[in-house]
C-alpha cells in the first residue's frame, strides 16, 4: 500500500513536480491545494491526475489540507512563508517536504530560531522533514558522495561552493520578484519587507545559500564551525537591492574535518568562473573533483620511494549518466510516462530515462521524499542536514556586516537514527 501526498503551491515552480508526486508507484492518493483556483483546476481536470485524484481533494488554503488525512505535504511556496508553513504542516501529523530555503528573510536571528523550532517539533513530533534541495541530487554530488564513501578523496582538504546568479542573467530575479508579489499570497511580501527595513534588518545573497553550500558539505560529511565573510555593496542606484546590505557574498569557512571551504553566492556578476553557475568543487589528499573531471593519484610508498618513478595524477571525465545513482526500475518508467505523456505507450520504452530540472535533481527529490516517507525513515536532506546548509549563509551574512569578524557556527547535531 502506498502514501498519500498533498502539494501546496502550484505555481511556476509547484507545477514543475505536480506530475512527478502524482506518478510515483508509492503514491496512491493526490490532493491539490493553491488560493489560486485556476491552479489547482489546471491539474484536477487534466486526464493525467484522473486515478489518484479526487475533486475532494481540492483544496484552497493550508489550513484545510492540513485538516485532510493525507500522510505528508509538499510545501512549494513563496520563501519567506516555508518555516512557519511547514512547522504547521508537522504539526498536524504529516511528514513535510520544503522548497528551498528553510526560510529567506532579512533577520539572521529569526533564520535560526526557526531553524531550533523545526528541529524541536521534529524530535517532539516524530514527523519527517525534508529540503528539496536541488544541488544535493545533482549528478555530479551523487558521484562525488559515491567517491567519498569509496575513501577515494583521502583526506578532505578544501572545497567551493558557489550559485553565480545575476539579476539580469536569462533567469531574471526581477520578473522573479515581480512574478512572486503578483500573485495572491505574495502580494504580502513588501509590507513584510518594509518593516525589515524598518527594522535596520538588510539582507543579502547568503540569505539563499543552499544551492552552493550543499554539495561541499554533503560530500565531505562535516559541519562548518567557523565562518569569515565579506560582502559586495552595490555601488549603483538600483531600486532591486535597495533593501540589501550586499549583492555579492564571499565567505570561508573552518569545517569540523579540518578542510577549508570558500562560498560565493553573487546576484551582481554575468557570466560565471567555471562551466556552471551552481557548481561546487571538492579536494582530497587522493582525490579532487572539479568541473567535471575527476583526478586521483596513487602515492608512493615513501619508505621506499623511486624518484624514477613517482605517479602522476590521472584524471577522467565521468559521462552525465555514469554519475546519476540509479532509480528503481519502476520508477524510471513512470517518471518516464510523466513527462512523455503524449507519447504512446508502445514507444516509451525505446526512450531513455533522461531527468530533468535543475541538472536533473527534480525526479530524484520526488523520490527520495516518497521513499522515505514510505518506508519510515529519515530522508537525506532531514532538517538536521538543511540546518547546516543554511546556517553557513546566516553566519557568513552577520561576519560580513561585521566587516569580517569570525563568528562560531551553531549546529543541531545529526538526525536521530
Amino acid at each position: 500500500m502506498g502514501i498519500s501526498i498533498g502539494l501546496v503551491g502550484l505555481g511556476s515552480f509547484g507545477s514543475c513536480f505536480a506530475d512527478l508526486f502524482k506518478s510515483h508507484p508509492l503514491v496512491d492518493r493526490i490532493g491539490l491545494c493553491d488560493v489560486e483556483a485556476d491552479r489547482v483546476a489546471r491539474f484536477a481536470d487534466a486526464p493525467f491526475f484522473q486515478d489518484k485524484f479526487s475533486s475532494k481533494d481540492a483544496y484552497s488554503s493550508l489550513d484545510e489540507i492540513c485538516a485532510a488525512d493525507f500522510d505528508a505535504i509538499a510545501v512549494i511556496t513563496q520563501p519567506w512563508l516555508h518555516a512557519p508553513q511547514c512547522l504547521q504542516v508537522m504539526e498536524s501529523g504529516k511528514h513535510v517536504y520544503s522548497a528551498v530555503p528553510i526560510i529567506s528573510i532579512p533577520d539572521d536571528d529569526a533564520i535560526l530560531d526557526w531553524c531550533d523550532k523545526l528541529v524541536a517539533v521534529c524530535k517532539r513530533t516524530g514527523q519527517y522533514y525534508m529540503l528539496g534541495e536541488t544541488t544535493y541530487y545533482r549528478p555530479e554530488a551523487m558521484y562525488c558522495r559515491r567517491k567519498a564513501r569509496e575513501g577515494a578523496f583521502g583526506r578532505f582538504v578544501y572545497a567551493e561552493g558557489e550559485y553565480f546568479h545575476d539579476v539580469d542573467s536569462h533567469c531574471n530575479l526581477r520578473q522573479v520578484a515581480k512574478s512572486r508579489t503578483s500573485s495572491t499570497t505574495g502580494a504580502g511580501w513588501p509590507a513584510l519587507r518594509d518593516k525589515y527595513a524598518a527594522e535596520g534588518m538588510r539582507g543579502g545573497p547568503m540569505h539563499y545559500p543552499t544551492h552552493s553550500t550543499s554539495g561541499p558539505v554533503s560530500v565531505m560529511n562535516a559541519h562548518a564551525v567557523k565562518v569569515t565573510g565579506y560582502g559586495y555593496r552595490h555601488q549603483e542606484n538600483d531600486p532591486f537591492f535597495s533593501d540589501d546590505a550586499f549583492t555579492n557574498e564571499v565567505a570561508l569557512f573552518q569545517m569540523s574535518n579540518g578542510a577549508s571551504v570558500r562560498i560565493a553566492e553573487m546576484r551582481e556578476t554575468p557570466g560565471c568562473p567555471g562551466n556552471d553557475s551552481e557548481t561546487f568543487r571538492v579536494f582530497g589528499t587522493l582525490g579532487s573533483f572539479s568541473e567535471g573531471r575527476w583526478t586521483q593519484i596513487e602515492r608512493p610508498n615513501y619508505a621506499n620511494l623511486d624518484l624514477a618513478n613517482v605517479p602522476k595524477p590521472t584524471g577522467a571525465r565521468p559521462t552525465r549518466n555514469e554519475m546519476f545513482d540509479p532509480l528503481p526500475q519502476e520508477v524510471q518508467d513512470a517518471f518516464k510516462r510523466a513527462m512523455n505523456k503524449t507519447v504512446d505507450e508502445s514507444d516509451l520504452q525505446n526512450l531513455d530515462f533522461n531527468p530533468q530540472g535543475h541538472g536533473g535533481s527534480h525526479p530524484y527529490m520526488v523520490h527520495e521524499f516518497v521513499e522515505a516517507v514510505a518506508n519510515n525513515r529519515q530522508p537525506a536532506t532531514n532538517i538536521w542536514e538543511a540546518s547546516r546548509y543554511m546556517v553557513m549563509g546566516v553566519m557568513a551574512h552577520k561576519s560580513a556586516l561585521r566587516d569580517g569578524e569570525t563568528l562560531e557556527i551553531p549546529d543541531w547535531g545529526d538526525a536521530p537514527e
